[in-house]
């Protein structure tokens, strides 16, 4: 705390004058004096850094402000301009970004025209070339002083870097430098934005496995439980993470030795590891150090069940260094990586896989060795030359070895020492970094990673003739295991690698752009229940959901498929009903929809309105199970409607012994003031054929479903406001296809009728009815008699009841009598 106090006394005492001399001094020689004194206090000055960061804190937006006022002086104006852009345009280029920035754009709107302004359009000009709005955006990123951030100042900063041509343009009009124009101010702005992410994720990773990767490579060496952790570890980052973390943690462990123990088998268990190890940071990067070759090609090397993969690896890297067209096209650097990491993978080979792999090695030798020599790159040249008698020695060709004859240099002496047997220095390195009370290694039983380790230490031969007798003696050791009681698996389930989505946001995501099949399927699983449970969220984003369900397929043969999603679209067009019908009965009359999207639009609706018939009981809306309408599966049964319909007619007799019945009492509910947005669109197209769908012509399939769903609406709207307007639209419809080919758009229309003939208030519906009550008692007395289908003339017979029972009451009403 003193040396603080001590700090902002020293440099306030120091400043001030000098402050006085800049504004109110008219000597040039000690104006300059004074600046040079305040600019020691700037990056690059000898003052301390806590006299620094206390002139940054409280002095240095008043030192730009006293340099702004003195543009008009004449000491700046006397000045050199080698001493103008040192000691004015100095300030501004070597203080902290953010206040610069703010003191420039207000010296800019504030400043009349003239050379002061044009001079401060400069500084401006400089402080963005500089790369100063990177420096600002990395400083706020690297804010470890403690003090307090304020809010506002934050708020500025980002308002003025994200509007600053908008600033400059409205002042400068059109004398504004290019620089500063939108095009290349947001273009090295984003660039600026993009270096800061980088640096920052850069500084994260490093300073993470700087920490981590020596303690685990510690740890692994001696405690199985250890290895297993940090497997299990690196099993769970999530693919867009797992190259970074992969290649940070190889940066940083010594050897293939440790990297074998921190990630134990994941290149054969993730394709994402996989594909880096063995394709991208061997193919496609080439900036990496020879060490980490050393440590990646070591270890798909160190155990049997990975060496596939070196084999794999060493074919795709053959293809590569014969291929004449990517010694034309590619630099020298990467050429000289890709024949750095064929060098390693040969001479991890044995003898057995050498010559299993001969002949594509000899092809890759001729073949990469004649396209570099007939290049005109003396780097080229010889590296072929290197490679070729490194390769052709290896391949054991006594009769048949190339030898050339090149200037050695610290390339061709690289790639030569890449050839020689590796040692263990590695391993002494980690052992030299443990900490003195670390536990030493102890032998391993299994003789897997000893014998890699021989691999890796040995020539090819002798690596093969020192393992034998060890693996014999080990193998006896290991035979010994009768007497272990084997686990009890019986109860074993599959582990599931994808987990549930929790967020209604993230199953979205999942069912629009994911590619794996379990994640797929539980998102559909739990998509209806997060979409009830998060009701905010879930009308947010209702109609972009009901759009991905319309249009997503059964990809992956998901059990329950087509009910899972049905069940998701209804939650859906209960939440939030208005745009979610009005959305899918638009969509039921688009082109390029399949009869089956159309018929699940159909039934949606259908479950959707049931669901919303229900009553309202204890003063809340919380929907209940309800039978599910009928599906395309069931059209064919109209034992449903009939039902409907028959207990409708029951509550309609009179019956002598019991008295008049009474009519249904009405209850509210949430269908009744929505009926209208499930109902009209659909009576809005049905006579305009599509290029793909003609519902009035072949698509009778689809006109069935139709009526019957209308029909369905209909009778939920039973006592709402808008039924009367329903039913005479829905007559209107059915009447015109009355006498259709197809019996199931023909019991969808005697099904609607009797709905009408439920729902429609009875003096509604006479007056309707009025002048064609002779010719619809007709039709329906001709489809009861005549109609070649028994539910027609089922359905027609309760039709011609309920009309008689609805033109009954009307004449014995008290209005008939009078």
């Amino acid at each position: 705390m003193d040396r603080c106090s001590g700090a902002e006394v020293e440099v306030r005492q120091a400043v001030a004058p000098c402050l006085r001399i800049v504004s109110s001094s008219r000597d040039s020689a000690e104006v300059t004096e004074a600046l040079r004194t305040i600019i020691h206090y700037l990056e690059g000055g000898n003052a301390s850094a806590s006299e620094k960061a206390e002139f940054n804190r409280a002095n240095y937006t008043r030192v730009l402000q006293v340099l702004v006022s003195s543009l008009s002086s004449d000491w700046f104006h006397s000045l050199p301009a080698q001493e103008r852009r040192e000691l004015w345009d100095g300030f501004f280029l070597r203080g902290p970004p953010d206040q610069a920035l703010l003191v420039l754009l207000d010296t800019i709107s504030s400043t009349s025209d003239g050379s002061g302004l044009d001079w401060t359009v400069s500084v401006l000009e400089s402080f963005l070339s500089a790369g100063r709005v990177g420096m600002l955006l990395w400083s706020r990123c690297l804010e470890t002083n403690g003090r307090p951030d304020s809010v506002q100042l934050r708020e500025t900063i980002l308002t003025r870097l994200s509007s600053l041509p908008d600033l400059t343009a409205n002042r400068l009009r059109t004398n504004t430098p290019a620089r500063l124009l939108p095009q290349q101010y947001y273009t090295d702005l984003a660039r600026d934005v993009l270096n800061t992410l980088e640096n920052t994720c850069r500084a994260l990773r490093e300073l993470v496995c700087r920490t981590l990767a020596p303690r685990l490579s510690s740890l692994t060496r001696s405690d199985a439980l250890w290895r297993r952790v940090s497997c299990k570890l690196l099993e769970n980052v999530p693919d867009r993470w797992v190259e970074s973390v992969i290649t940070a943690l190889i940066h940083h462990l010594h050897g293939a030795s440790a990297l074998s123990r921190v990630m134990g088998n994941l290149v054969l268990k993730n394709k994402k590891v996989q594909f880096v190890l063995t394709h991208k940071v061997l193919l496609l990067q080439y900036q990496h150090p020879t060490q980490l070759l050393r440590t990646v090609l070591g270890y798909l090397a160190l155990d049997h069940d990975r060496r596939p993969l070196l084999k794999q690896v060493l074919r795709s890297v053959c293809q590569v260094w014969s291929n004449s067209s990517a010694v034309r096209h590619t630099s020298l650097d990467q050429q000289l990586y890709v024949s750095k990491a064929l060098l390693l993978c040969v001479n991890l080979l044995n003898q057995t896989e050498i010559q299993e792999l001969r002949e594509e090695l000899l092809q890759c030798m001729l073949g990469g060795v004649q396209c570099r020599l007939d290049s005109s790159t003396e780097h080229v040249r010889r590296m072929g030359m290197v490679v070729g008698e490194c390769l052709s020695q290896k391949l054991d060709t006594p009769t048949s070895q190339l030898q050339f004859q090149y200037e050695a240099n610290e390339e061709s002496r690289e790639l030569l020492s890449l050839m020689e047997p590796q040692s263990e220095e590695e391993d002494e390195d980690e052992q030299q970094q443990q900490p003195d009370d670390a536990p030493r290694p102890q032998p391993e039983s299994s003789g897997q990673s000893a014998e890699g380790q021989s691999m890796m230490s040995q020539p090819p031969a002798a690596s093969q003739t020192s393992a034998k007798p060890a693996g014999h003696s080990s193998d006896s050791e290991l035979d010994s295991d009768d007497e272990l009681t084997p686990y009890d698996m019986s109860a074993d389930q599959v582990k599931q690698k994808a987990t549930p989505p929790r967020y209604v946001r993230d199953c979205l995501e999942a069912l629009m752009s994911s590619d794996d099949p379990e994640r797929v399927e539980l998102s559909l699983q739990t998509a209806e229940e997060l979409l009830r449970k998060n009701v905010s969220t879930a009308r947010e984003v209702s109609v972009q959901f009901s759009k991905v369900l319309l249009h997503l397929e059964d990809r992956y043969s998901t059990a329950g498929f087509h009910t899972l999603r049905q069940s998701a679209m209804v939650a859906l067009a209960v939440i939030h009903t208005q745009p979610v019908v009005e959305y899918l009965t638009t969509e039921f009359y688009s082109l390029n929809y399949s009869l089956r999207q159309r018929l699940d639009i159909l039934e949606v609706l259908a479950l959707a309105a049931q669901e919303l018939s229900e009553p309202i009981t204890e003063k809340k809306a919380v929907s209940q199970p309800v039978a599910r309408a009928v599906t395309l599966e069931q059209c064919g049964e109209v034992e449903h409607w009939r039902q409907v319909v028959e207990k409708r007619i029951q509550s309609k007799t009179r019956r002598i012994s019991k008295g008049a019945s009474q009519p249904p009492k009405a209850a509210p509910n949430r269908y009744a003031p929505v009926a209208a947005y499930f109902f009209f669109p659909l009576l809005r197209n049905y006579d305009r054929p599509q290029v793909t769908f003609d519902l009035l012509g072949s698509d009778h399939l689809v006109l069935g479903q139709l009526v019957h769903t209308l029909g369905l609406l209909m009778h939920l709207a039973v006592n709402a406001p808008v039924a009367t307007q329903m039913g005479k639209a829905l007559l209107d419809f059915v009447w015109a296809i009355r006498f259709h080919a197809d019996q199931m758009v023909r019991r969808g229309v005697l099904f609607a009728v009797c709905a009408v003939f439920l729902s429609m208030p009875g003096e509604n519906l006479l007056l309707e009815l009025s002048d064609d009550l002779v010719e619809t008692r007709a039709w329906l007395a001709d489809v009861a008699e005549s109609d070649p289908d028994a539910d027609c003339r089922s359905l027609a017979v309760q039709s011609l009841v309920l009309l008689e029972k609805n033109l009954k009451t009307h004449l014995q009403s008290p209005s008939m009598e009078t």
